[in-house]
């Protein structure tokens, strides 16, 4: 055996613990206390019941669990041999990982690949009324309130199953997590395709668009779980980006596939480019066409009948395609898509998380942690439904759903793509998260107050305006989401990745459930969503001045030879 290999089978277990304060590691235990208390008080300095002794791993064959009946010294790994030592340290367990153990499999960017189509699909089929909400309300008899509700059922489902899914992600795996969220969503989509006949298409469609909301769990929080169990340390923002930008780009092609395949309520034409003239919230029932320059009416064109038929068949052609690839989506998973590797990518993907309940417990009392969760569920959940009804709010400053359909969709492009380069910046510039996310509510809340003045006509207002202002807007706080998934995965660390996302993106859908709901009060109209927005957005810059970054997984990869092969121990954190 070469010198190398030697010296880590003699390593021993690191003890997370600052009471042992021997003359090797005084030096270490002082660097512990600052790696694991969230607030920056003393840690706890001895081992009690109250304290947990937490092991973080996914299941074997990643790690080994060990029962020891000595503490080493942490400096130089050496036995204590003293009988109070050995009564302390007996019955502790620990994980190894030795560095021949750590290994990054090409397959990863498949893995992430496949997750992200489902994220995509998820995101787009409950996207799919709002792009072409004139042209469903024409079809079917439906008002602003069924669009709003439809949307709601997103929510709605995801505070239903969050706390359940989590438990499925922590616990289960990622596998079955993302089979089950397959499954529901193409059966939801499937059983929108039954009939496009009122009212039961009412029915159904309600009926498919809660079945996709419960696959939303998965698809918005499940990407930073996968980045930690599949990639390395360098390249877990950016995985965590990939996978949540594609949720993002599935809203996004559903701004674009509604209006090319479902006929503009205004001249029955898929071109995308129609305009017509709306008056407040009211969706015109029209028998006509429309004059692109001046906004007439020309005369009939054709029978309601015929009308509502060629609708239908635009939004029946739109549901089977997204039935279709939905059913392929699930084929994929099932084909290939394994829980983890083989082996961990890094030292902390070989430490076992928390089991579900204690880490609920312990998510508790982290403040930090809470702090993102408000400032994420504040404006983004606010945003991200305010977005899935812009057709709804821009109809009163005389902008058509084939319009807001492309603002939609830049806005979103631009998002993702700023967001992938942010998060690349992250992994590479590290420990600057809170600096990015600061920078991009600043430039978000800017520009949303300068839409919310443009359409209330303190600035003249124009449909470039109007472009500029929501497309930055919507980047700039977008962009930071996989910036707050990671920063809540190390705030809250070593609670369990599934746990801390689901519950992050839980207040995030209590705030878009909140807004959806007001939208759905009669004759409330659009225009206070305008200053909602800048209100939600705004309002958390205090809150990013107060929140204190802190990185204790980052701590775990970024001091691998403190790691491996020893014992972790992470005291009860006290705030």
């Amino acid at each position: 055996m070469d010198a190398d290999s030697s010296s880590s089978s003699e390593r021993k277990p690191l003890l997370l613990n600052p009471s042992r304060r021997t003359s090797h590691d005084l030096t270490a235990a002082a660097s512990q206390q600052r790696r694991f208390s969230d607030s920056g008080s003393p840690v706890p300095t001895s081992i009690n019941a109250s304290g947990p002794q937490l092991c973080y791993s996914p299941p074997t064959p990643y790690y080994e669990t060990i029962s020891g009946n000595y503490t080493p010294n942490i400096q130089t790994g050496d036995q204590e041999q003293d009988q109070e030592e050995e009564e302390e340290g007996e019955g502790d367990s620990y994980c190894r990982a030795s560095p021949d153990e750590i290994k990054v499999y090409k397959r990863r960017w498949y893995i992430l690949l496949v997750y992200s189509l489902i994220a995509a699909t998820q995101g787009g089929l409950w996207n799919m009324y709002g792009p072409v909400s004139a042209t469903v309300e024409d079809a079917f008899g439906w008002g602003d309130s069924t669009i709003a509700l439809l949307s709601n059922w997103g929510p709605i489902a995801y505070l239903l199953a969050g706390l359940l899914v989590s438990w499925m992600l922590d616990v289960k795996g990622l596998r079955l997590s993302c089979v089950v969220t397959a499954v529901v969503v193409a059966v939801g989509t499937g059983i929108k395709c039954i009939t496009f006949d009122t009212p039961a298409v009412t029915w159904l469609t309600h009926v498919g668009q809660f079945l996709n909301g419960l696959g939303g769990p998965v698809a918005m929080a499940a990407a930073p779980i996968l980045s930690a169990v599949w990639f390395p340390a360098n390249e877990r923002t950016t995985a965590t980006a990939i996978g949540a930008i594609f949720n993002y780009l599935g809203v996004a092609l559903s701004f674009i596939m509604g209006p090319l395949l479902v006929p503009d309520v205004s001249t029955n034409s898929t071109n995308g480019f129609s305009f017509y003239i709306s008056s407040g919230d009211s969706v015109p029932r029209l028998d006509s066409s429309i004059d692109r320059n001046t906004g007439f009416f020309l005369g009939n064109n054709e029978s309601d009948a015929e009308r509502i038929s060629n609708e239908k068949k635009g939004i029946a052609l739109y549901t089977y395609i997204g039935a279709g690839w939905s059913g392929f989506v699930l084929l994929l998973l099932l084909v290939y898509f394994p829980d983890k590797p083989p082996l961990p990518p890094c030292p902390s993907a070989a430490i076992q998380r928390e089991n579900f309940l204690q880490g609920l417990k312990l998510l508790m009392t982290r403040k930090q942690f809470w702090l993102v969760a408000m400032i994420y569920g504040t404006s983004l959940g606010t945003l991200n439904t305010w977005s899935s009804v812009l057709d709804v709010i821009l109809k009163p400053h005389g902008i058509n759903e084939a319009e807001a359909g492309w603002i939609g969709f830049y806005a979103t492009c631009s998002a993702c793509f700023v967001s992938l380069v942010i998060a690349r910046f992250a992994d590479f510039f590290k420990r600057i998260m809170k600096l990015l996310v600061l920078f991009s509510y600043i430039l978000g809340t800017t520009a949303f107050v300068v839409f919310a003045l443009t359409a209330t006509k303190v600035i003249p207002p124009s449909n470039a305006l109007f472009y500029v202002t929501i497309i930055t807007g919507i980047t700039a706080l977008n962009a930071a989401v996989p910036l707050m998934f990671e920063l809540s995965c190390e705030l809250s660390y070593p609670v369990g990745e599934g746990t801390t996302n689901v519950i992050l993106t839980i207040v995030n859908n209590i705030f878009g459930l909140i807004f959806l709901l007001l939208m759905m009060i009669p004759g409330i109209g659009s225009q206070w969503t305008i200053w909602v927005l800048v209100g939600t957005s705004g309002g958390c810059l205090p809150l990013l001045f107060f929140m204190k970054e802190r990185y204790n997984r980052l701590e775990i990869d970024e001091h691998r030879s403190d790691v491996i092969d020893q014992e972790i121990v992470f005291p009860d954190p006290q705030h």
